[in-house]
């Protein structure tokens, strides 16, 4: 049966694509009174959002490019994140190592570090502060010393749980009233009379095809923007994505790894690389690679891991990490404008709404660009912008000072003390639900005391029963691998929860009155999705360059 849901009344605006920017503008949307409705062909936050080296950040290096509107729109938004969403994005501090063979001489770090905190005078965290060589090496005892004079120490944000992000946004909006449809792919815009009406799209489970109305449709498809648009029934449209692709190595930690994020100048090719201290253990990234491929086939290569591993093992001595110290990797593409004449690292980050009326699509709009950190003003400039199209005034935006819904609490110490006390759980099992779910902890604890057979734990690192039931009813999972990679995010884990997954699936499965046959699918789907986080064959295809603009494509 056609989901009535999608194929009634016609929306004030139809957001496709389910990452950061198509959640947040669906919030908005439904916050400030719009039908909205929200459609993604796969899940919230499975595209490029959740392959990210997941900080929030002002983008200091933007300041190389003169983009001090970003810098300071992201340093604003990262500290509403910090108020808004505090159990999620946490003030982390970056240490940046200054050599004699950077190409960014010491002085020039420090002025960008002034500027920097000059553009957030109203922050939370600490200003930036100078450290010499011995402060330095006895702060991060690994360091290579030949060249070292220093380094320089400053904050940003590190939200460990992307995917929660989005999903705390969804939540909220569909709370709001937005209509969410997971598992629907948009096929193409719908052009009658001249004028874009809707979208046609399928269901991906049932297979089923329809229509679903609406005034404006805005494309949040991140690097898929293009697909949108290349049905061949429709008006030629320009290239709009020029994404790169940036991959990132997961290893337990190592001889030398830094307490802090390391943040700093590789000696190849002058690019900036990160060590990120993340969920006990250690993320490397990132490369930036022109990719002109299907965004979901994007895959680290063996050569972005000779890259990443002899840039850590340079800065830090004692790491001699190998291929066999990766427990996997990841890959997304970012969603960056077409402009074919710049380097990778040059291409503007700042997002942009391009307009289809003139090349024969009126009331289509494709968001071009946009990052994690700035989700919230994108969102608000595009459902502005949507009030404009439809002819109505625009209501007071709500999302500036909005929590998340699992931020409703007072500091994170007195959260934990009060969830402990409730529960009686130990002290690491606590820290985890406080970290995923914030103050919605208790919602999850609340299914546990109800239904005995949910209170115990699924995994060795204490996820219990009952958020996987929580992850089903209330947080919009419809799958396994909804549940594990993107609610409880078991996928992240040592061994991914394989050891665990029949049991896992068959709390998920009775849960849902589904049969064996329907679990062992589940299963499968969750192993073909490990795929992305594979160890690249040593003798694989690779990537050379990484600083004179490589399009990784069918060749590669």
């Amino acid at each position: 049966m056609v989901r009535p849901e999608l194929t009634g009344e016609p929306f004030d605006v139809i957001v496709v694509g389910a990452g950061i920017n198509g959640v947040g503008i669906a919030q908005d949307a439904a916050l400030r009174g719009l039908r909205v409705v929200l459609v993604e062909q796969d899940d919230l936050c499975s595209g490029v959002s959740a392959w990210s080296g997941r900080l929030v950040h002002g983008g200091l290096r933007y300041l190389e490019q003169y983009d001090v509107g970003l810098v300071y729109e992201s340093l604003n938004e990262r500290e509403r994140l910090f108020k808004l969403a505090p159990h999620l994005v946490k003030p982390k501090p970056l240490m940046v190592p200054v050599y004699k063979h950077n190409r960014r001489p010491g002085w020039m770090v420090e002025l960008g570090m002034i500027a920097y905190d000059a553009l957030s005078l109203r922050k939370t965290p600490p200003y930036h502060r100078a450290l010499s060589k011995k402060k330095t090496t006895a702060r991060f005892t690994g360091v290579g010393t030949d060249g070292l004079s220093g380094s320089v120490v400053f904050y940003d944000g590190q939200v460990e749980n992307a995917e929660r992000l989005c999903v705390e946004l969804a939540v909220d909006a569909a709370a709001a009233g937005a209509v969410i449809a997971l598992k629907t792919r948009v096929q193409a815009p719908l052009l009658e009379n001249g004028r874009v009406v809707g979208v046609r799209a399928q269901d991906t489970i049932t297979g089923e095809t329809f229509e679903i109305r609406g005034s404006v449709v805005y494309n949040v498809a991140g690097a898929a923007i293009d697909r949108l648009l290349a049905d061949p029934s429709l008006p030629a449209q320009p290239r709009l994505n020029g994404g790169t692709k940036g991959s990132h190595l997961i290893v337990d930690p190592f001889p030398g790894a830094p307490t802090d994020v390391v943040y700093y100048e590789s000696r190849q090719d002058g690019r900036l690389v990160l060590i990120i201290p993340w969920r006990g253990r250690y993320m490397i990234g990132t490369t930036d690679i022109r990719f002109d491929q299907d965004p979901d086939e994007a895959r680290c290569d063996i050569g972005e891991v000779d890259y990443l591993l002899g840039e850590v093992n340079t800065l830090i001595p004692e790491a001699n990490l190998s291929l066999q110290d990766v427990l996997y990797t990841f890959s997304g593409v970012r969603p960056l404008p077409y402009v074919p004449d710049k380097a990778e690292s040059a291409v503007p980050r700042s997002h942009v709404l391009h307009d289809h009326g003139d090349s024969g699509l009126p009331g289509l709009v494709t968001i071009v660009g946009g990052k994690l950190t700035t989700y919230r003003q994108l969102a608000q400039d595009t459902i502005d912008d949507a009030f404009r199209r439809l002819g109505r005034k625009a209501p007071p935006v709500s999302t500036k000072n909005r929590r998340y819904p699992g931020a409703q609490f007072v500091d994170l110490d007195t959260l934990k003390a009060s969830v402990a006390g409730r529960t009686g759980l130990p002290a690491d099992q606590v820290t985890r639900l406080v970290d995923l779910y914030g103050s919605r902890a208790f919602a999850v604890w609340q299914l546990a005391e109800r239904y005995p057979e949910l209170n115990r734990t699924v995994h060795p690192s204490g996820v219990l029963a009952a958020e996987l039931v929580f992850a089903l009813d209330e947080d919009l999972a419809r799958s396994l691998t909804d549940v594990l990679a993107r609610r409880v995010l078991l996928a992240f884990e040592p061994g991914h929860a394989l050891e665990e997954v029949d049991d896992i699936t068959k709390v998920i499965a009775d849960h849902l009155d589904q049969d064996d046959a329907w679990a062992q699918a589940q299963i499968a789907e969750y192993r073909e999705w490990l795929d992305k986080l594979k160890v690249p064959d040593p003798d694989g295809p690779r990537s050379e360059s990484f600083g004179a603009g490589v399009v990784v494509g069918a060749s590669s």
